[in-house]
């Protein structure tokens, strides 16, 4: 599993070993995929349209049929996803994943080829067996439902729970649906996929740069964020840290030969006019803010929280708790709306929310209620505050803290408004742009064309795979993010 956070922190340095892989894709295995596949592209914002796709299909093929699962490469459905976050995963029955920000990520290639072969070798030695009922769950939604109904059903500890999900909140949504594999595990599929690209003709060396980039983007991502790169999350500490994982692949690359073919310049004509980071068509998270053009609203996180945004609904967390902001159907009847909500997310766990307490944001018509529950690690609190957009729209967030602590959400409560028509219409996507290197351009000056205020070095220098003291030569190709038309 290649999720940013996750994927890096797998496994500690070892010979190369006889892996006992499957010679074949079962009939059983391929009705399973069949049906798991459309509910991961839901989850997952969709299969991305534009002609990266293609390009990603064949590459994927390609790598996919040097695991012997197959020696035809449409029995591989390799798909490019609709989704801002680093990730790649693989079920069975021939089914791949890579989002198109984990390619934007990339710099050749020989790295999408690797991080596909690795997917793929979790597959061939049957890892994702022990994960394909988690494979399609990733809802926000389906997971504080998850840690609350079991929590509180079983007398667990909900807090104990909380922590671990509040550790580290990016990527989150799209972890959830490939994380759990062991050390083991990440090692047998680091070193299948370097198998698989020196057989494919690729530079075996290409897992490991690429595992680096992630690396870089792991630390990234949590000076954003405002955490600790340094520190691992509890639901990863079975795993080293990242250059022990990339030092890994490098001697699995020396064992089996380098050398072999990059085509950098065949995968950065590929990669340029991809979307970056958030689909305005899902809402876009810019700073404290949340903001989708076409339901026209906004809403803003409190200071040292931050958001993930999912397909279906936003993810936030920090320090003094966790919520989510999504929608159900609604008919005019919050008294309703508020109890399914309750009813979705306790499971078994037979909330008794108090009653319902009316009031205005913004002048939008807005309800509120709490549930108290007792776990082993103390009382939580479980909000739902929900909003009437109109009598056929309603959306709502769930919150979870210590009890009594709901208060820290209470500006994020109130900061939800309508969006402008020109606000609105001001909502730009970003998008991969390749450019040459001119005379004259450094580090510094190509940053700086970054469409973001924030940060710029530092994500030109991870986008490109370059260090503090790289120079850039005149002629090069390299990739800035920058404003597209929506």
């Amino acid at each position: 599993m290649f999720a940013a956070s996750v994927a890096l922190t797998g496994v500690a340095d070892a010979q190369l070993k006889a892996i006992r892989t499957q010679t074949a894709i079962t009939p059983a295995e391929r009705k399973q995929g069949d049906e798991a596949h459309p509910q991961l592209l839901q989850e997952f914002g969709g299969a991305y349209a534009g002609p990266q796709a293609a390009y990603v299909n064949r590459i994927g093929q390609n790598i996919a049929v040097q695991s012997g699962l197959s020696r035809s490469p449409s029995d591989f459905t390799v798909t490019l996803l609709n989704s801002p976050v680093n990730n790649a995963f693989a079920i069975p029955g021939g089914y791949v994943y890579v989002t198109r920000q984990l390619m934007a990520l990339m710099n050749d290639e020989a790295e999408l080829a690797g991080v596909l072969g690795h997917e793929v070798g979790h597959v061939a030695a049957q890892h994702s067996k022990k994960r394909q009922s988690a494979a399609t769950r990733n809802t926000i939604l389906g997971v504080l439902g998850a840690v609350l109904g079991g929590a509180i059903g079983d007398n667990g500890g909900l807090l104990g729970g909380l922590g671990g999900l509040l550790q580290n909140n990016a990527m989150k949504v799209a972890q959830l649906a490939t994380l759990g594999f062991s050390r083991s595990q990440e090692l047998e599929a680091d070193q299948l996929g370097v198998q698989y690209l020196k057989k494919a003709g690729y530079d075996p060396l290409a897992l490991s740069t690429m595992l680096a980039s992630l690396a870089n983007q792991t630390s990234l991502e949590a000076r954003l964020s405002g955490g600790d790169a340094r520190s691992i999350p509890e639901w990863a500490s079975t795993h080293p840290d990242p250059a022990s994982r990339v030092r890994n692949a490098q001697s699995l690359a020396s064992k089996v030969g380098t050398g072999g073919v990059r085509n950098a310049d065949a995968f950065l004509a590929s990669v340029d006019g991809v979307l970056y980071g958030d689909d305005p068509a899902q809402g876009v998270v810019e700073g404290r803010d949340f903001m989708h053009p076409d339901l026209r609203l906004k809403f803003t996180v409190p200071n040292g929280y931050g958001m993930q945004n999912g397909t279906s609904a936003v993810l936030v967390s920090g320090n003094g708790g966790q919520a989510q902001f999504s929608t159900a159907a609604y008919n005019s009847d919050m008294n309703a709306y508020i109890a399914s909500i309750f009813k979705e997310i306790g499971g078994n766990a037979n909330l008794s929310p108090g009653s319902i307490q009316r009031t205005t944001v913004n002048g939008i018509p807005a309800y509120y209620s709490v549930a108290r529950a007792n776990t082993q690690s103390g009382q939580v609190d479980v909000t739902v505050f929900a909003y009437e957009f109109s009598r056929t729209s309603a959306f709502h967030f769930v919150a979870l803290t210590q009890a009594g602590g709901a208060g820290v959400f209470n500006p994020m409560f109130q900061s939800v408004r309508r969006l402008t028509a020109s606000e609105a219409a001001a909502i730009r996507p970003r998008r991969v742009d390749v450019v040459t290197v001119a005379r004259g351009d450094t580090v510094a000056t190509l940053a700086r064309r970054m469409a973001y205020t924030d940060l710029q070095t530092e994500r030109f220098q991870v986008l490109n795979r370059l260090t503090a003291t790289s120079r850039l030569t005149p002629g090069r190709k390299v990739k800035i993010v920058v404003y597209a038309n929506r």
